[in-house]
């Protein structure tokens, strides 16, 4: 979670900094550093791991230094949404991996323009227990930076250069603070992992645009009660739907907005499309086909391919995308499925699930 957390405001940054006022030979130097930590994240995963299976277009995406030139907002959502979960953790201390999250947290509200007054109470309170214990050859190594930061007005007049320095002298030792005197910290520091940017704080040009606005809401909303029930399978009401136009024809824009962007797309097709269908829910509604013990193994995989289909893309409109590999990698439909019946017993499952996303 930590890393993941990391990997997403490591996007934000990378962002942010391509503004004019930090085109300088430091900073420049700090964003590149950032994308190759990313890329470096997204190669070593292993695409032949199912749940990576799933993002695959992104993993590729991203693999490569290009698709980081010019990183638009629309981009740090979609990696939040389809990397993060993804990436694996490294093999470093854990408190340090976390004192990272902070002060990378801090940089992204610096860069923001947001206040980060507890996040910096956070810095100064594990500083201080760093400074109790100077014993510690390392952190004695450290006592200019240390007083200076405790001492001075260092910290308030700091910019990304002088946190980054605070970051990569310190993260080691933080592991030497006596576990008692990290308890005060770890509200601030599920904030700052949860990234409490929220969309109603982020008056600027990044959300005027209704469909950033609109998909970085429900990525937000995940655990609401009818992006639950739509991510689930479970068949919405009109009084979800009620929930849903309120929330998209008034809260974050307008009817209108929402028509020159997708038309008449049934608003709970629209969140499932972003959300995804849960594997568990997918599985569960394929079940009699799955336990089929008289489906053969190319059969098997035609109803695999349309599973993973549905979980990434929330809903299976277009039929003839099964026109094409993966799906027929085994066969085309008529040649895997010759018994009609069975084929048109799968398509009543997939319209169902269409249907559930449409009162």
């Amino acid at each position: 979670a930590v890393q993941s957390a990391i990997f997403k405001l490591k996007a934000e940054i990378i962002c942010k900094l391509q503004d004019i006022i930090y085109q300088t030979e430091e900073l420049t130097a700090f964003r590149s550093s950032l994308i190759n930590d990313m890329i470096s994240k997204v190669k070593e995963l292993n695409r032949e791991n199912f749940a990576v299976r799933q993002h695959l277009k992104f993993v590729e995406l991203y693999s490569y230094e290009e698709s980081y030139r010019t990183l638009t907002y629309e981009d740090t959502l979609l990696i939040s949404e389809e990397l993060a979960p993804l990436i694996l953790p490294d093999n470093d201390d854990a408190r340090a991996v976390r004192f990272d999250a902070l002060i990378y947290g801090i940089e992204l509200a610096y860069l923001a323009g947001k206040k980060y007054s507890r996040a910096r109470t956070d810095l100064l309170n594990k500083v201080g227990s760093i400074s109790k214990i100077a014993n510690i050859p390392e952190i004695k190594e450290q006592s200019e930076l240390i007083n200076r930061i405790l001492h001075t007005n260092y910290l308030e007049s700091a910019g990304i250069n002088e946190f980054e320095h605070i970051r990569e002298n310190l993260r080691s030792l933080i592991k030497y603070i006596p576990v008692s005197k990290l308890r005060y910290d770890t509200n601030f520091e599920d904030e700052i992992l949860s990234m409490e940017f929220k969309e109603s704080e982020l008056e600027n040009d990044d959300l005027k645009n209704y469909k950033m606005k609109a998909e970085f809401y429900i990525q937000q909303h995940t655990d609401d009660e009818v992006i639950t029930k739509l991510k689930n399978n479970i068949p919405i009401t009109e009084s979800d739907v009620k929930k849903l136009e309120k929330i998209l024809w008034n809260d974050i824009g307008t009817k209108e907005d929402y028509n020159s962007q997708y038309g008449d797309k049934p608003l709970g097709e629209f969140v499932r499309e972003i959300v995804g269908l849960d594997m568990n829910a997918a599985k569960t509604a394929f079940a009699e086909y799955l336990n089929d013990v008289n489906l053969d193994s190319r059969q098997i995989y035609f109803v695999n391919q349309i599973i993973e289909y549905i979980v990434r893309n929330g809903v299976m409109k277009d039929f003839a995308v099964m026109r094409e590999p993966p799906f027929i990698d085994k066969g085309y439909i008529s040649e895997v499925f010759p018994n009609m019946t069975v084929w048109a017993g799968i398509r009543r499952i997939i319209e169902t699930i269409n249907s559930n996303a449409a009162a």
